[in-house]
């Protein structure tokens, strides 16, 4: 492949992309997807990702990290993980990669980089709590999510990597992982966990912590406890150093943050507050996407259009009076919704709704290329 540029394909065969858009894709190294929960936020990294390999000469990679795993049903894949699957994009300047990140594999990959030894490294993925940890518990995937971010952005393999987040809250507990786990080594729960095997002094003081813990947990899961975070303390230098690596470039200037939302009242207070969130974070918010507005083809005479035919006395020509007012209100409202998302003093852009489900790469790119200001 040539060198990557961030100059936009200029081809006849392909519809100009908006400036916004050529922006963002053109200059970020890493785009980050966030919003709340079904407006689909999973569909336009998507649709940015194939865009960008359409138009860019880039290597992109898009991770999703949403548990549902719609990204799969939106590219016609039969499943996605870990590894990382090439997905074709017709006449493309660039190339795309999909991949879906597992929290299990993510963990094993970490424990390996990281152990210090083979010893350390097999008794920590033998171990039965972290088993537990790795493959029940929601919040485990949240550092490890950054981590194969950062292997990505980091690897060399790509110019642009384009991350589905999870809805809004998980998303944010997801960026905030590398400060969590800088300061979870320095914890006094760490130092209680691991006493057993530190200094008698250490180990009396905290006796009553572990006759407590006992009686709950039972002797046996306790020792897992312990063995475990005792060996993973034993990572703690690589790790923290990694931690604050990771949280560097989340706020690195060439990471944008894309908020995506839709006209709905509880989909743009979840929006709002992210937006705030990101910006307390000091992170390069570039734009709020509005998703699935009314078409402006619609939009735009839908009131005329309904006096029109209102004026008729053809019980069907009535009833598309109807649609039209509804289609009038729906735009009416969506309008009031954009005005709001101005006074947050974001770009906006916007993407309207598309008949039928996107589920192959040519619809992927028409939605993809669709999204501009309004």
């Amino acid at each position: 492949m040539s060198q990557p540029t961030s100059a936009p394909n200029t081809a006849t065969s392909a519809p100009p992309l908006d400036a916004q858009v050529v922006r963002l894709l053109g200059e970020s190294k890493m785009i980050i997807v966030c919003g709340p929960g079904g407006v689909g936020k999973t569909t336009s990294a998507a649709a940015l990702g194939v865009a960008a390999a359409r138009h860019f000469d880039k290597r992109v990679l898009v991770l999703t990290v949403d548990p549902a795993k719609r990204l799969a049903t939106a590219l016609g894949l039969a499943a996605l993980g870990n590894v990382e699957v090439p997905v074709q994009v017709a006449l493309a300047r660039g190339s795309l990669t999909m991949a879906m990140i597992d929290t299990k594999s993510s963990w094993d990959d970490m424990i390996r980089r990281h152990a210090p030894n083979e010893t350390i490294r097999d008794r920590v993925l033998a171990n039965d709590l972290y088993k537990t940890l790795t493959s029940r518990f929601v919040h485990s995937h949240d550092y490890v999510v950054t981590e194969r971010l950062f292997d990505a952005r980091e690897s060399g393999k790509f110019d642009l990597v384009i991350v589905d987040t999870p809805p809004s809250r998980s998303a944010l507990s997801v960026l905030d992982a590398p400060r969590r786990m800088q300061q979870f080594f320095g914890s006094r729960l760490l130092k209680l966990l691991t006493a057993p095997t530190q200094s008698r002094l250490l180990s009396l003081a905290s006796r009553p912590f572990f006759i407590v813990a006992d009686r709950i947990l039972g002797a046996a899961f306790l020792s897992d406890i312990a063995e475990f975070f005792t060996l993973f303390r034993t990572m703690e230098a690589p790790i923290v150093a990694r931690a604050s690596r990771v949280g560097s470039l989340l706020s690195d200037t060439a990471t944008s943050y894309v908020v995506v939302t839709s006209a709905e009242p509880i989909a743009l207070n979840e929006a709002g507050y992210l937006v705030s969130e990101l910006r307390q974070r000091r992170h390069r918010l570039e734009a709020v996407l509005a998703n699935r507005l009314v078409p402006a083809a619609l939009a735009n005479g839908a009131t005329a259009r309904a006096e029109h035919l209102a004026a008729s006395t053809e019980p069907l020509l009535a009833s598309l009076a109807n649609a039209e007012r509804e289609i009038a209100t729906v735009a009416a409202r969506e309008q009031q919704a954009l005005r709001r998302i101005r006074e947050w003093g974001v770009d906006v852009l916007v993407s309207e709704s598309r008949g039928g489900d996107i589920t192959d790469i040519d619809s992927l790119l028409a939605l993809g290329e669709a999204v501009h200001r309004r």
